[in-house]
């Protein structure tokens, strides 16, 4: 029983490293689209236009950061801007951006987060949390709405459901 304790700890310590010891966050200095969730400690490069119904397009650009869905809009355009990311992965697959997400659940209302895109920061205050099934795609169709929304998985580590984080601009 102790084996299996220390086996299943070993496997998950860089989860449970990310989550209680996040790393600094950094930023390569050429980002020219970024996210900043203060309360989380969270910051990341946003990589743009992104295929949200490519798995392998996604899952490639979630190594890099935060993905931008291809379609909505970007900051300044006054639409929808839809960005997700990993609230974790595989423990051997682990680094600074696939985890973005991992304590995106812990935003409350009024929690602020900025977005930067070429050197203009623009600020947003979360309005409504929602968990969804992975089923429900409309808010990816709704994009007149002046807003951001954020998706990551949830609970952690599962892909059982979508948390959807709303906020709008400050």
């Amino acid at each position: 029983m102790a084996f299996s304790f220390f086996g299943l700890l070993f496997i998950y310590f860089p989860l449970i490293k990310v989550y209680f010891f996040p790393p600094q966050p950094l930023l390569p200095p050429h980002t020219k689209f970024s996210i900043a969730i203060p309360k989380i400690n969270a910051l990341a490069p946003v990589v743009e236009n992104v295929d949200p119904w490519s798995r392998d397009t996604y899952q490639l650009a979630l190594e890099k950061g935060v993905a931008h869905a291809k379609g909505t809009a970007l900051p300044g355009e006054h639409k929808t801007i839809y960005l997700f990311a990993h609230s974790s992965d595989d423990p051997w697959k682990i680094t600074r951006y696939n985890t973005v997400f991992l304590k995106l659940g812990l935003l409350d209302l009024e929690d602020e987060i900025v977005l930067t895109k070429e050197g203009i920061a623009y600020t947003y205050r979360v309005r409504e949390k929602k968990t969804v099934p992975p089923s429900s795609v409309e808010y990816l169709m709704n994009l007149a709405t002046d807003q951001l929304i954020l998706q990551t998985c949830t609970p952690p580590g599962t892909d059982w459901q979508r948390l959807l984080v709303f906020a709008d601009p400050v």
